[in-house]
């Protein structure tokens, strides 16, 4: 089993904000005085049976030679790490970047708490995909826009439009490159797929129309054409409920962390 070497280091250099839980812990050795705890070792150890888990791989228990192996790894990395303090290496930079690592960490314990405490029920996926099916109208819409920051330049895009230019010409213009050279086309997709300002304007248009005005979202200011209308089959519940639990609870995250923020002392 191979280590990821990168991770092992991260948690070494984390290994003091573990000292709390590691004093009554038996130590497996002493690197010049200093105890490497048994928790810390553990704790690398599930690590890495975890990351083989979740990258596709069989989850493999650390026999008791791949064990001693780490900790000789581990006892490395300490030597270095105790020449770095001795010569006084990374300064406030690595102060910084144990501060960071140590609020990531914080931050992923958070966002597991919630989501473990706050789970999406069948009951209501299956709403949300009621009421996905009924506001789509069982329609799917086959579009092509133009992108752009600046309002102005929208317009005056809508304007070229209106006196004869093509679409194709236009649409070397647009930001989304992903779309560019397929001529700004989005292919056929449901319009509750959109952000639902582009949506309202997709669903308004008729087949053969574009947008008159420029449409703002997040993403900044579409002109949209809608070349085509076909009636659409939307996906079984069992296929869209792993991805509508997800969004659901996206959702809840996003509106606790604006509570959390508004509820916060910012000065």
């Amino acid at each position: 089993m191979k280590s990821n070497f990168k991770h092992l280091i991260l948690v070494s250099a984390l290994s003091a904000l573990s000292v709390a839980c590691a004093q009554n812990d038996t130590a497996v050795t002493t690197v010049n005085g200093k105890p490497l705890s048994n928790v810390v070792v553990d704790f690398v150890i599930k690590q890495q049976e975890m990351n083989q888990a979740q990258n596709g791989g069989t989850a493999v228990k650390f026999t008791a030679e791949q064990r001693k192996d780490l900790i000789s790894r581990m006892i490395d990395m300490e030597v270095l790490a105790q020449d770095a303090v001795k010569k006084k290496l990374g300064g406030k930079d690595l102060e910084t970047e144990l501060s960071l690592a140590k609020t990531q960490f914080l931050v992923r314990a958070a966002i597991k708490s919630f989501k473990d405490k706050n789970p999406i029920t069948d009951a209501q996926a299956q709403a949300e995909y009621d009421k996905q099916i009924a506001t789509s109208g069982n329609k799917e819409y086959k579009a092509r826009h133009i992108l752009l920051d600046d309002e102005a330049q929208a317009k005056d895009v809508i304007a070229k439009l209106k006196a004869g230019e093509s679409f194709e010409s236009l649409v070397k213009l647009s930001k989304d490159t992903g779309s560019i050279e397929q001529g700004g086309d989005l292919g056929f997709a449901m319009a509750n797929n959109y952000v639902k300002p582009f949506a309202d304007a997709l669903t308004a248009l008729k087949k053969g129309e574009s947008s008159a005005e420029p449409v703002k979202t997040e993403y900044g200011f579409h002109i949209i054409e809608l070349t085509d209308i076909r009636d659409a089959t939307p996906p079984a519940f069992a296929e869209t409920s792993a991805q509508i639990k997800e969004s659901l609870l996206g959702q809840k995250l996003e509106a606790y962390q604006k509570e959390l923020r508004k509820a916060a002392v910012i000065k």
